[in-house]
C-alpha cells in the first residue's frame, strides 16, 4: 500500500514508534467528535478542511469493512499529537492491518482470556455522541465481572451511533433553515417535505443504505434515553420523519438511498429486478415487499411515545404514512383469486429478479404461491432476512403488525379529538382482527409438539413448520409483545424452533449452534438467534450459554451476522449493526432482571431509565 508524499512518510517515522513501543499518551488535546450538522455549515471547533475530509470519508476508515483494525485508528489517535491529520493515522493503521505486523499487548484489549480488541472509531470519527450513552457504558463495563463481555458490550451498545448515522440535521437547525428560506422566498422548493423537521438518515452498516426494520431494531437501544436527552431525542424524532417519508414515497419498498437534501450519492444493488409498483432507484434502494417493515415503522414512533410521551411526530405527512400503510394492508390482504367468480387476481406487488438463488425472486411471473380469501391475514412477499416466502401469509409479520397497530391506536387515543378518535377506533380494529387472524390460522398441531406457531401458512390448509433468526420471528413472539413467554402455545412452539426434530433452520456443529435460514445456508447460523434465546428465558444456564456462544464466537469484538457452526472464523459480516444493537439490548435486560449472571451474586439490578 501506497502512501501520498514526504508529509506523510515523516509522520510515519513518528507513528510507527509510539503505535510500536505501546505508547499510552501524548500531551495536548485529543480531538473532539464533529458535530453532524447540515453540510454547508461550519462545525464549531473543528476545521473546515478537516470535516470535509470527514464527510468525504478520507479523514476516516472506511467503517464499513473495519472491524479487523480500528483498534489500530483509535490507538494512534489517542497517541498521537493532535496536529496528525485523521488520514495520516488511517494510512498507518491500514499498513498495519496490510503488511500483518505483529504488535505487542499495549493496544486497549480486553482483560479477559479472549483479549478482544477495542472496535469504537476515534471520536472525531464518531458519527453520533451521547452523554448518555457512555455513561451506561462506563457504568455497566465497571460492574460485568465477565471482561470480555464487557468488552463486547463496549463495542456493541454504541455502534450505531459511532458508526452509521449518515446524515442526521436536529430539530432546531431544520425550522431555523426553514425559517431563513422562507424569508428569502425560498419555501417550495423540491425537497420541501424534507425541511422544517428533524431528519436522520441510519444505514445498516456494511452498506449505505436504510433499511426500515434495521434502523428501527438499531436504535432500539437508545429509545429509553430519549427522555431526557436531547441529542437522542432529536435523533430518533429524525429517523421517524425520514421513514415517514420513505413510507409516503414506496410503501411496497424494504430499502432507501440517502433523502435528498443529505447531499450522499446513492449506490445500486447490482441486481437485475422488475417490480410493480415501480420506484425511483435515486430513492430506493430494494423493493422487497415484506411486511415486517411497515410494521417497523409504526414501532419505531410507538416506542419513542413509549419512553417520551411526546407526539411531536404527528404531523400531517405522518398521519398520511399511516393511511399509506392502512391502505397497502388492506390490497395485501386480497386474495389470489376472486372467492365468488374464481377469477384470478393478479397482486398490485410483483418482484422478479435475475438470479439463481430461488430465495431472492418470487414464484408464478412475480407472484408468488397461491393465498386464499377469508383469512384476515396479511401477504408478506418476502421475510426479515429478505428472503421470499414460500406461503404468503408470514405469521411473526402479520403477530407484530398487529401489536403495532393496537399501540398506535392506544397513542391516537392519548392525543384526543374527533379525528383521531375515530383514526384510532379504525387502527384498533384492524390490528385486532389481525391479532384473531393469527391465533385462528397460524396456529397448527404438530405430531411431537402439539399446538404451535406455524412460520407460513396460506389459508388453503398448508403450513411451513420452521423459524428463520431475523426478527420477527416465531422466538420473538414474546419480545414482540404478541403472546407472554409462558403461554403454552408459545412454549410448544419455542421448544420446537430450537430443536433439530422441530425446526430444518436448527443447526448444530463442532463450535456453534442455533437457528439460522435459507440466507446464509445450511451450516451457517445467526448470533441474533441466541440473543433472542436469552431474551425470552428465566433459565439461568440456558441465558449464560446462549451468551456464551455468541461471545466466544465475537472474535472480532462485534458481532456477526452469521457463523459457521464448525468454524467460528468463517462468518458472514464482520459486523453487524442491528445484530449488535440486540446484543446490547438483551445485557441491558439482563442487567435489569437477571443482574447477578453479569455482576455477581446479591447484585442489585441496573435499570437503563
Amino acid at each position: 500500500m501506497g502512501f501520498p508524499d514526504a508529509m506523510v512518510r515523516t509522520y510515519l517515522t513518528i507513528a510507527l514508534p509510539l503505535l510500536l513501543n505501546g505508547v499510552n499518551s501524548l500531551g495536548g488535546q485529543h480531538h473532539q467528535q464533529a458535530p453532524l450538522g447540515e453540510i454547508d455549515e461550519d462545525p464549531p471547533g473543528v476545521p473546515q478542511a478537516q470535516f470535509d475530509a470527514f464527510r468525504s470519508g478520507e479523514g476516516c476508515p472506511d467503517y464499513r469493512h473495519y472491524s479487523a483494525y480500528p483498534q489500530y485508528v483509535y490507538h494512534l489517535h489517542q497517541t498521537l499529537i493532535p496536529s496528525v491529520p485523521c488520514f495520516i493515522t488511517n494510512y498507518v493503521a491500514e499498513w498495519i492491518f496490510a503488511s500483518q505486523l505483529t504488535v505487542n499487548n499495549s493496544f486497549p484489549r480486553s482483560d479477559g482470556p479472549m483479549a478482544l480488541p477495542f472496535q469504537r472509531p476515534a471520536p472525531i470519527c464518531r458519527t453520533f455522541k451521547s452523554d448518555s450513552v457512555e455513561k451506561v457504558i462506563r457504568d455497566m463495563t465497571a460492574r460485568m465481572k465477565e471482561k470480555d463481555l464487557a468488552r463486547l458490550f463496549e463495542n456493541a451498545f454504541p455502534n450505531t451511533l459511532d458508526t452509521t448515522v449518515r446524515w442526521h440535521v436536529d430539530e432546531k437547525t431544520a425550522k431555523a433553515k426553514k425559517k431563513k428560506k422562507q424569508q428569502k422566498g425560498h419555501g417550495q422548493e423540491q425537497h420541501q417535505h424534507w425541511e422544517g423537521r428533524a431528519q436522520s438518515f441510519i444505514v445498516t452498516g456494511d452498506i449505505d443504505a436504510e433499511w426500515l426494520r434495521d434502523s428501527t431494531g438499531q436504535l432500539a437501544a437508545y429509545q429509553a434515553f430519549a427522555a431526557h436527552d436531547e441529542k437522542l431525542h432529536d435523533l430518533i424524532l429524525g429517523a421517524i420523519h425520514t421513514q415517514t417519508e420513505f413510507v409516503l414515497v414506496s410503501p411496497y419498498c424494504n430499502a432507501f438511498q440517502p433523502p435528498p437534501p443529505s447531499r450522499l450519492a446513492a449506490s445500486a444493488n447490482g441486481q437485475d429486478d422488475r417490480v410493480h409498483p415501480t420506484y425511483e432507484p435515486s430513492v430506493v434502494f430494494e423493493c422487497k415487499w415484506e411486511l415486517d417493515s411497515l410494521a417497523n415503522f409504526l414501532a419505531l414512533a410507538n416506542r419513542f411515545h413509549n419512553a417520551t410521551g411526546s407526539t411531536a411526530y404527528l404531523t400531517p405527512r405522518w398521519y398520511a404514512a399511516l393511511d399509506t400503510v392502512l391502505k397497502v394492508l388492506e390490497r395485501q390482504s386480497d386474495p389470489t383469486f376472486d372467492p365468488g367468480s374464481g377469477r384470478f387476481d393478479r397482486n398490485e406487488y410483483r418482484f422478479q429478479r435475475s438470479t439463481d438463488v430461488g430465495t431472492e425472486t418470487l414464484a408464478l411471473a412475480g407472484t408468488g404461491n397461491p393465498l386464499n380469501a377469508g383469512t384476515g391475514l396479511v401477504r408478506s412477499a418476502f421475510r426479515p432476512s429478505d428472503d421470499a416466502t414460500i406461503l404468503g401469509f408470514f405469521i411473526p409479520a402479520n403477530a407484530m403488525m398487529a401489536v403495532e397497530l393496537m399501540r398506535t391506536a392506544e397513542v391516537l387515543s392519548t392525543v384526543g379529538g374527533k379525528r383521531e378518535t375515530e383514526l384510532a377506533a379504525q387502527v384498533r380494529g384492524r390490528g385486532e382482527r389481525l391479532a384473531r387472524a393469527v391465533w385462528e390460522h397460524g396456529v397448527v398441531t404438530h405430531r411431537h409438539f402439539g399446538r404451535v406457531f406455524a412460520a407460513e401458512v396460506d389459508g388453503y390448509g398448508s403450513a411451513i413448520v420452521m423459524d428463520d433468526a431475523n426478527v420477527p420471528s416465531l422466538l420473538s413472539l414474546p419480545v414482540l409483545g404478541f403472546v407472554d413467554r409462558q403461554d403454552e402455545t408459545y412454549r410448544n412452539t419455542r421448544k420446537m424452533v430450537l430443536s433439530k426434530e422441530g425446526n430444518p433452520y436448527f443447526l448444530q456443529g463442532r463450535v456453534f449452534r442455533g437457528i439460522g435460514g435459507p440466507h446464509v445456508g445450511l451450516q451457517n447460523t445467526w448470533p441474533m438467534s441466541l440473543l433472542i434465546q436469552a431474551q425470552t428465558s428465566d433459565d439461568d444456564e440456558e441465558i449464560m450459554e446462549a451468551i456464551h456462544l455468541v461471545r466466544n464466537a465475537s472474535l472480532l469484538g462485534l458481532i456477526h451476522e452469521s457463523v459457521h457452526v464448525d468454524y467460528l472464523t468463517e462468518y458472514t459480516r464482520s459486523w453487524f449493526a442491528w445484530a449488535n444493537s440486540i446484543f446490547a439490548q438483551t445485557i441491558l435486560d439482563l442487567a435489569r432482571r437477571k443482574p447477578h449472571l453479569l455482576f455477581g451474586e446479591g447484585a442489585e439490578p441496573y435499570v437503563v431509565e
